[in-house]
């Protein structure tokens, strides 16, 4: 069971859904789940195909499985993920957040916390406006290269563009429709956020680059991917 966590954030935070793409992440879920759960009650987990009963541990943690037969990739097991959000006309705001551990709850529920004042529709979390994560050089040079081909694509102004952390409200969840199932999925959400002339802020987020998560595809190799992937595209 999750971790009770705080009532007074928890009840703020009943209007939320936070979805959470799992593949095979069976040593971490547990602990992202009892995480999240200090701060919002709704947590969704889409099990991708995973192949080490992920899906299991999340649903055993507390977390509300959606289950996808076999492995579909990322922005597919997001938009399930969204789906299933909206199928409870009480959910408000939607957080995407990462299986792997990386992602931090306090940045989550600022991010909602921005969304509550009306002033923005979207809330996409951003490494490069603070210090806090840990870059090295090369990777830093490569996700810069592919938030600026984003830019120039969808037309808004990010500082990044590939973090999986965001937060948008439920105009935004009813927009979406994921098609790309690997990782250009977050250049797609960009493109359909500015096709719709949603309203749009960054907030600095923290990172945190495990061994376990850069083993799971947060190498350079994986950014260098991406911004392949956006060419090709």
């Amino acid at each position: 069971m999750p971790n009770p966590g705080n009532p007074e954030i928890l009840l703020e935070n009943n209007d939320t859904v936070v979805v959470v793409p799992v593949f095979s992440e069976a040593p971490v879920i547990a602990s992202v789940i009892d995480e999240l759960a200090q701060y919002f009650p709704n947590i969704y987990c889409v099990d991708d195909g995973s192949l080490d009963g992920s899906g299991e541990i999340a649903a055993k943690s507390g977390a509300h499985v959606v289950w996808h037969p076999m492995n579909f990739g990322q922005g597919a097991a997001l938009q399930t993920g969204i789906e299933a959000g909206l199928e409870n006309p009480e959910i408000k705001y939607f957080v995407t957040f990462d299986g792997d551990g990386q992602h931090s709850p306090l940045d989550a529920l600022e991010m909602v916390r921005t969304l509550r004042a009306q002033e923005f529709d979207v809330v996409f979390g951003s490494r490069f406006l603070d210090e806090r994560t840990e870059l090295t050089t090369a990777k830093r040079v490569v996700l810069k290269l592919a938030v600026s081909y984003t830019n120039a694509l969808t037309g808004l102004k990010l500082t990044d563009a590939h973090n999986g952390l965001r937060a948008f409200n439920r105009s935004v969840a009813s927009w979406i429709h994921l098609s790309h199932n690997g990782m250009a999925h977050a250049t797609e959400i960009v493109n359909q956020i500015s096709k719709g002339n949603f309203r749009y802020c960054e907030r600095p987020v923290h990172i945190v680059y495990t061994d376990y998560s850069k083993a799971k595809g947060q190498s350079l190799w994986n950014s260098v991917n991406i911004l392949f992937d956006l060419i090709l595209r």
